[in-house]
């Protein structure tokens, strides 16, 4: 689909990491205006946005073991759980950006995904297209799924991004992360000689991604390196496509829609 954005809020950004089950209403409340606005100046703007789990979803999800798979005898309690705790965050990403004006539509991925090998082989995606020819802006969120091999699985955003790029119609022509820091020579919050990496292209990416590392919170989806291996095989695949990651710092997201030359965090393309 032409044009077509694929906007990541990553969890750690949108909730409080050290308190449990608390969004970051301000981040969330600044993020939801700049779209606003952004869709306001480009109404021809087509987005799906997806969103992470930060302190709701992925504490049930490590506590439970939810991402390492469940066998049919097991507790699956956990796995409602966590299901439960997605979507009780998604229920205020969707009701901010509605508050501030954006047609919101929440579109839970685990009541049509199917996993194989903590992999998505299969997700039924033709609302997502149907919400974004009313004009309305889709929303979807790192979630469970039943796996069958492992009988449970952890999709990410990341991955539920890399399904729609490469398995449907919906085929990105940027996809932009937006989370704590971009890529840097070293991990910023310990090295304060670390520098930003502005480009990451063929020329660098192995050198980027030995450098690479996790997440400094609870993180069942990999962290920093698994996001990075993870969007340059969709470089690698996908013709064309750009993936710019930013901060949620005032007015990044917005010179992401409007000025993507003025962005100043990292983007990644083939060359």
């Amino acid at each position: 689909m032409a044009g077509l954005t694929f906007i990541k809020l990553g969890g750690s950004i949108i909730t409080r990491k050290d308190e449990a089950e608390t969004a970051n209403q301000e981040v969330l409340q600044r993020l939801a205006a700049e779209l606003a606005s952004a869709r306001a100046q480009q109404p021809g703007l087509r987005i799906i946005l997806g969103h992470g789990s930060g302190s709701f979803g992925h504490v049930y999800a490590a506590r439970y073991g939810v991402h390492r798979g469940l066998a049919p005898a097991d507790d699956w309690r956990g796995f409602a759980l966590t299901a439960a705790a997605a979507l009780r965050l998604n229920r205020i990403v969707v009701d901010t950006l509605l508050a501030a004006g954006v047609p919101a539509l929440s579109l839970q991925p685990s009541s049509t995904l199917a996993c194989r090998n903590g992999q998505v082989v299969q997700w039924q995606t033709d609302t997502l297209t149907l919400a974004l020819d009313r004009g309305l802006l889709p929303i979807v969120h790192g979630d469970v799924a039943f796996d069958s091999e492992q009988g449970s699985a952890i999709a990410s955003t990341e991955a539920l991004f890399a399904y729609l790029a490469t398995h449907t119609t919906l085929q990105p022509a940027r996809i932009i992360l937006v989370g704590e820091t971009t890529v840097y020579t070293a991990d910023p919050f310990r090295d304060p000689a670390a520098e930003r990496i502005p480009l990451i292209t063929g020329a660098n990416v192995a050198a980027v991604l030995s450098r690479a590392g996790g997440s400094r919170a609870v993180d069942v989806t990999g962290g920093m390196r698994s996001k990075l291996e993870l969007m340059w095989s969709l470089i690698e695949g996908v013709p064309g496509l750009e993936v710019d990651l930013i901060t949620a710092q005032a007015g990044e997201l917005t010179n992401a829609l409007l000025a993507p030359e003025q962005v100043s965090g990292t983007r990644m393309r083939i060359a």
